[in-house]
């Protein structure tokens, strides 16, 4: 079920919440794993239970119990930003309510509430709390102020790319660092571009300049003067989605060549023909829509699209 969050820089995000199936067979597979290991836990101080002092076992018990049922919820939940074993097998993360990640606070408030809610109660309190509340949170989760969320989108959401690399900005856009642009901020600027037309003119200036300084807290260089915030936001939104079509096209060919060594010769697929003077260097970027109508991607603001 998609939701609207608005993050603290006031851009609304579009997202699916979880659906209480998914987060049934995610904590099936939590629940699994925690069993398994405590059971481990409890033969080894069965064993050593000869040899030590019975508060000694008593406290190995107590340490053993309370470092699976909490502690491995709230550390894998803290290191992965919102995710457990069971959540990564179905595809599911937590988040705040305000679209960020998940913090240490938070998974130690529902790693609490669970030990009580889910083991104490078998569930009953999570399961009434999750059908009555709107986006499917227990009661961990209203505590903590936190939403489990689809952590895989499926692919016919997303309606192609928005972001179009402006012409005059393309050579700067190559010289781009952008590893430190964190994945909610660059989620954040997409959504903004989506949904251009549909804000007030008021709020979009605003909306864009906010953006924009977040973006280049992280991205530098920064841009020549005299180009509006869509734009340039749109410029690096563009060249980090040409990365990363490089980065994955690196990878197959990576794998298709180990493939190829493992096969004897006369199994290898063949190669493409090579022509005199070796093969055409591909474009910088790949053809993609064009702009948006009413944009003018060079300077000044956007005009107005049509029918409006």
């Amino acid at each position: 079920m998609p939701i609207e969050l608005v993050t603290g820089e006031a851009v609304a995000l579009d997202i699916r919440v979880a659906r209480l199936a998914s987060r049934a067979l995610a904590l099936f597979i939590d629940m699994l794993l925690q069993i398994f290991v405590l059971y481990f836990c409890l033969i080894f101080v069965g064993l050593s239970a000869a040899v030590l002092d019975s508060a000694v076992t008593t406290g190995l018990v107590i340490v053993f119990t309370v470092a699976v049922f909490v502690g491995y919820p709230t550390i894998t939940e803290t290191l992965t930003r919102g995710r457990t074993l069971g959540k990564l097998a179905v595809g599911l993360r937590v988040v705040g309510d305000d679209g960020g990640p998940e913090r240490f606070r938070q998974a130690l408030i529902r790693a609490l509430s669970g030990f009580l809610e889910i083991w104490g109660l078998v569930g009953s309190p999570a399961l009434i709390a999750s059908l009555l509340n709107q986006r499917g949170k227990r009661l961990g989760d209203v505590f903590a102020g936190t939403i489990v969320i689809q952590d895989r989108v499926p692919v016919n959401v997303f309606l192609g790319p928005v972001a179009i690399m402006p012409i005059r900005l393309a050579p700067w856009a190559r010289s781009l660092e952008l590893a430190m642009l964190p994945d909610t901020v660059a989620l954040a600027a997409r959504q903004y571009l989506t949904r251009f037309w549909e804000l007030a003119p008021l709020v979009r200036d605003e909306m864009g300049q906010r953006l924009t300084t977040e973006v280049l807290s992280y991205v530098s260089p920064p841009p020549p003067p005299g180009f509006r915030p869509e734009i340039y936001l749109s410029a690096v939104l563009a060249e980090r989605r040409h990365r990363e079509e490089i980065r994955l096209a690196e990878r197959a060919a990576r794998r298709l060549a180990i493939s190829r060594r493992g096969l004897p010769p006369g199994l290898a697929p063949p190669q493409p023909p090579i022509m005199a003077g070796g093969p055409p260097p591909p474009p910088p970027y790949g053809p993609g829509p064009g702009p948006m109508p009413g944009w003018e991607w060079n300077r000044g603001a956007p005009g107005r699209p049509p029918g409006r």
